[in-house]
């Protein structure tokens, strides 16, 4: 294929944003290459600035679970848009979407709504201060909860241990009230409380990982925290921003069966427009201001094309009985028929699959953690990502990140892209 457009607006970006892009995964800075830059995208596909298509398995990093641009949230989009883009008030569609989600989604009584992932899980974490009087939290290594300062820490020298900055501009301050724990490891966060009684605030988790590849809990690893924050007087936040509407309309929480004190979305429930939000019982959410002293707030929060986007796309979701079934089946058949062809080539490999997420990482067969995740051949997936790119198949530009499947992926998306991998040849 060809990318002489993308790799002249790369060379001109480059110029005017700090390293050509917006968000540094976009980079390919860890397969390497010059990014893609795309112009258009519907369904199941989208085309780059050379007139390039590719079957997407990225799918916005997981909003466009319907697939892109699709009609009636575009036909929503544009109704909205021609009754103001913000008003800085409240608004009818802001109660609407909260009280979908609040009478669908177990454990919460209450939602506010914010404009990323990351603004939601620190609202979260401030809220568990405010709440609980304490300031550290435990948070797992490679679990990702956006960029704010208290979720930039790296492992310190042991479970009893803080963590150290892994950015500058996180003070050592901040990373002192920031603990580290391996995921699915439950002894660590046992010894992390038993060395810090009464100072934990929460444990923050995503239930399903994706930003070390998609890692899955393991052995109650969920009911175990479930059952030390009990002990501990510590709230669990489940940082659903992947998992939200994607594993189940009720989340994690319906699919594992665990319930969380807070929880945090974001992706789906703006159906591609920047939305995130965080939610929790009653006694909780009741301190968040106005009513009361916590603080948080946002100009563009509850915006209303956001709010009609994630509406829209909620409400169709919901209403197709089939839904999950559909999207989970077709992320099965990939895991199934992508692990037969890696076996046909003698290719050492473990998929990782829940619902609509799914990773495969080479020569290693279990990935339970980020050491674990760091083990794998990162070299094999660079071949395999690029492979595919050049064939018109785009994969999340990392092996440390998960798969999204989206409901515009069919049998014809499938086959294709078993086509494409059989052809892969590594030596």
């Amino acid at each position: 294929m060809l990318y002489q457009r993308s790799s002249a607006l790369f060379d001109e970006a480059y110029q005017y944003i700090p390293g050509g892009v917006n968000s540094p995964v976009r980079a390919f800075k860890s397969v390497g290459g010059v990014p893609i830059f795309m112009k258009s995208a519907k369904g199941a596909y989208m085309t780059d600035v050379d007139d390039n298509t590719y079957i997407d398995y990225v799918n916005s990093w997981g909003p466009a679970i319907l697939g892109h641009t699709h009609p009636e949230v575009l036909e929503a989009i544009k109704k909205q848009a021609e009754n103001g883009f913000s008003y800085g008030t409240p608004s009818e569609l802001e109660t609407e979407i909260a009280k979908l989600i609040v009478e669908n989604v177990p454990n919460i009584d209450q939602i506010r709504m914010v404009s990323s992932g990351t603004e939601a899980c620190m609202s979260a974490i401030r809220l568990a201060r405010g709440f609980t009087g304490r300031d550290k939290i435990i948070k797992f290594e490679g679990c990702y909860h956006g960029h704010s300062d208290s979720f930039l820490i790296k492992a310190g020298s042991g479970a009893a241990t803080f963590g150290n900055p892994n950015s500058p501009g996180v003070t050592a301050g901040t990373a002192k009230d920031t603990l580290l724990a391996k995921y699915n490891d439950t002894e660590q966060v046992a010894d992390l409380f038993r060395h810090n009684p009464g100072e934990i605030a929460a444990v923050i988790v995503e239930p399903v990982a994706g930003n070390m590849g998609c890692v899955l809990p393991e052995n109650n690893f969920l009911q175990n925290l479930r059952k030390l924050c009990d002990e501990n007087g510590a709230l669990l936040i489940l940082d659903e921003v992947m998992t939200g509407f994607r594993l189940a309309f009720g989340g994690a929480q319906e699919v594992f069966n665990v319930k969380a004190d807070l929880v945090t979305y974001g992706k789906v429930i703006g159906g591609g427009l920047p939305v995130g939000a965080f939610a929790g019982r009653n006694e909780i959410m009741d301190h968040l201001a106005p009513k009361g002293a916590v603080y948080q707030a946002g100009t563009l929060s509850g915006n209303p094309l956001a709010m009609r986007a994630g509406l829209t796309t909620l409400e169709l979701i919901r209403k197709d009985e089939n839904f999950y079934q559909n999207i989970n089946k077709t992320t099965e058949t990939l895991d199934f028929e992508i692990g037969k062809i890696l076996n046909s080539k003698n290719i050492e490999h473990r998929i990782n699959r829940k619902g609509s997420m799914m990773s495969v990482f080479f020569h290693i067969n279990s990935v339970s953690n980020f050491d674990e995740a760091a083990n794998a051949n990162h070299s094999l997936f660079n071949n395999f990502f690029h492979y595919l790119l050049e064939n018109g198949i785009y994969l999340p530009p990392s092996g440390y990140e998960t798969w999204f499947i989206s409901d515009a992926i069919k049998e014809n998306e499938i086959d294709r892209t078993l086509e494409v991998i059989r052809k892969f040849e590594y030596s």
